[in-house]
Formats: structure tokens, C-alpha cells, sequence
């Protein structure tokens, strides 16, 4: 990708990457420089992308410095749009996107928070957030104890039974304590 795509002038209407764009902002060996990498991907981005066309690149970066580098790259090449963080405040489900067109007067679209989910379920338009915790009924947790009991154990082979397994015959010595040995 830091050297450029493969393909002939005008040959994609979209292109979408997924957590790779991040990898151009280090350097493999001494002669590779991040900046001239991104450069020379964008660059040639524009030019297998068709007049019109739009791309969408998730990727994760390091730092804000690393999100800054690829955004004027992408902009000293000849796209605009802008770099949209969903979830923003959150640490696990926050994700970049790093949206160009061809078009100046395009503006990138708004990220996803969990106030814009709701505000736009009350407009009437329907969203499944698989992912969003918010709304599901979770069991309790059941804290576990660090000693089988002698009842969970016959609780347990009991219901091996019923499965039909092999289980050994409840004795006098089941669910006791082991001596030390030490």
C-alpha cells in the first residue's frame, strides 16, 4: 500500500478499507518515510478512484498526531471529507473513519453517539445497536466461591445423570476435604 495501488486510472466507483491504513504511519526499514508512504497511497488512491467516487478507511490510531498526518495527507492529495469517531468516549467500541469524496463541498457525516441512537429512534427511524449494552436484561452475576461444596457437587452429578452420563456413586468421602500434605 506505501507504494502505491496497482490498479489503471479511473477503475474504482468506491473503495473501503478496514484497520489498515494505520500500518502506513510506521516505518519498516530507514529509507521508508511515514508521510511520503501516505502520500504516495493517497495519491494513487485518487487516481484508480473514479470522478465522483467516495472512500470510506477505518483504521486505529496510535495517537491523535497519527489521525492528524493521515487527514492532511489525504487533503494535500486533492480529497476532502474528514475523519468521523464513533463512540468517542468510549474505549473499546470507538472506531475511526477516515471518509474522502471528490467533491469540495462535501462534508463528512457526524459520528455515532449513544445520544444521537436515541434521538434518532424518537424520530421514528429504527436502530439495532447489537452492540449497545443499554436496554438488555443481563443475568446477575453469581459470585463463585473458591470451594466446591458438597452440595454443588451432588447438585452437579446429579445433573450429569439426568444427561445420561457415567458418573461415579455418591460415597461418605464425596465433597470432603483433602488432607495437606505438606
Amino acid at each position: 500500500m506505501g507504494t502505491g495501488l496497482p490498479f489503471r486510472p479511473a477503475t474504482f466507483d468506491a473503495c473501503i478499507s478496514i484497520s489498515a491504513l494505520q500500518w502506513l504511519c510506521y516505518a519498516n526499514s530507514k529509507g521508508q518515510v511515514p508521510k511520503k508512504r501516505l502520500t504516495r497511497f493517497f495519491s494513487s488512491l485518487y487516481q484508480v478512484l473514479r470522478r465522483g467516487a467516495r472512500a470510506v478507511l477505518q483504521f486505529y490510531p496510535e495517537t491523535a498526531e497519527q489521525a492528524i498526518l493521515i487527514s492532511e495527507c489525504a487533503a494535500k492529495v486533492g480529497f476532502a471529507g474528514g475523519i468521523v469517531v464513533d463512540y468517542p468516549n468510549s474505549t473499546k467500541a470507538k472506531k475511526h473513519y477516515l471518509v474522502l469524496s471528490f467533491d469540495r463541498s462535501y462534508k463528512a457525516p457526524k459520528g455515532l453517539t449513544d445520544a444521537a441512537l436515541l434521538s434518532e429512534a424518537r424520530a421514528g427511524v429504527r436502530v439495532d445497536a447489537a452492540e449497545s449494552k443499554k436496554g438488555k436484561k443481563s443475568k446477575p452475576h453469581k459470585k463463585k466461591g473458591g470451594i466446591k461444596t458438597k452440595e454443588w457437587i451432588l447438585h452437579k452429578k446429579e445433573t450429569q445423570r439426568k444427561k445420561g452420563k457415567d458418573v461415579r456413586s455418591d460415597t461418605k468421602y464425596t465433597g470432603r476435604k483433602r488432607a495437606t500434605r505438606f
